[in-house]
Order: C-alpha cells, then sequence, then structure tokens
C-alpha cells in the first residue's frame, strides 16, 4: 500500500470530472487502500482518487482514525436539506489553508461499494461536509470555488507565499 503524491493546486487535473467506476476488482481495493494511507500520511480526513491523478469517482474518509475508514465509489447526492451550516474546509492538495465554507446542513447519497453492491446513506454534521466536499473535487469542483471571489483570490495569494 504505498502513499502516492498527491496532486496541489493549480493542477488542472483538480478540477476534471471523474469518470464512473465501472470495474469492482482488485486493482479498485487497491487504489481505496493506497488513498487511506496516502490521506493518512497527509494528514487529513477525506481524499478522492483524482488527489492522487487517478480520475475516477473513489472517496475515501476517516472521521475517527483507521477503524472509521468510510470508502464510496460513484457517490452522487441524492437529496440536501434546506438549512445550512458552516464548517472550516482545506484540501490536501492545498496543504496549510482552510476557510470556512457554506453547505446543507444534512444529505443523503447514493454510492457502491467496492465490490459494487448499491447502497444509499444518510450524513450530518462532519460527514456531512466531508461527503459534499469531496464529491464536489469528483465533480470538478475544488474547494475555493465555494468560497467569494475575495477570499478565493486571498487563499490563492496565501498558497502562493506558502508554496512558491
Amino acid at each position: 500500500m504505498p502513499i502516492r503524491p498527491i496532486l496541489r493546486f493549480p493542477d488542472a487535473r483538480l478540477r476534471a470530472r471523474c469518470a464512473t467506476v465501472t470495474q469492482f476488482d482488485d486493482a479498485l481495493q487497491a487504489l481505496a487502500n493506497d488513498l487511506a494511507e496516502t490521506m493518512r500520511a497527509a494528514p487529513g480526513i477525506g481524499i478522492t482518487a483524482a488527489h492522487v491523478g487517478e480520475l475516477l469517482r473513489l472517496a475515501v474518509i476517516e472521521l475517527d482514525g483507521p477503524t472509521s475508514t468510510r470508502i464510496y465509489v460513484n457517490p452522487e447526492i441524492a437529496w440536501f436539506s434546506g438549512e445550512t451550516r458552516r464548517h472550516v474546509e482545506g484540501s490536501v492538495s492545498m496543504p496549510g489553508l482552510t476557510e470556512e465554507v457554506e453547505r446543507p446542513a444534512r444529505i443523503r447519497i447514493s454510492y457502491q461499494s467496492l465490490s459494487g453492491d448499491h447502497l444509499t446513506e444518510e450524513a450530518d454534521d462532519l460527514l456531512s461536509v466531508c461527503l459534499q466536499h469531496e464529491i464536489d473535487q469528483m465533480d470538478g469542483i475544488f474547494w475555493i470555488d465555494r468560497l467569494s471571489r475575495l477570499k478565493r483570490e486571498r487563499i490563492v495569494k496565501k498558497f502562493r507565499k506558502l508554496h512558491p
């Protein structure tokens, strides 16, 4: 389970829409394992295959360490609440910077397991934030796109200073 290099902002692949996973095989399991190890090393609590340059709809989330690993293949938001919440977000592709993002407070997603089973899940709080963040990433929407223009410009400027 190697730790893979993480793409850094502004790599164009971070804004690409990821392809639907169609093969549920050992290679997909290996990629999910690599993502989990890469995310832990970053460190982070969520990562997508796009973060390592694999443009597939695969996300790994760990809110409470390695025993809480959740893997989502082809996730899509099926419903979201009208109520919103603000939460501080960041990205393994833009380390060291965070900002508050407003998102729906609760969501329901449809997704597949690593074996291809179709599932649904409802989420709120931090899990809801993480799922929305990672699904955005797989749709080619980088987290700073959810900020006002002014906040986005400030974050980019800070990132360029930190990572010339």
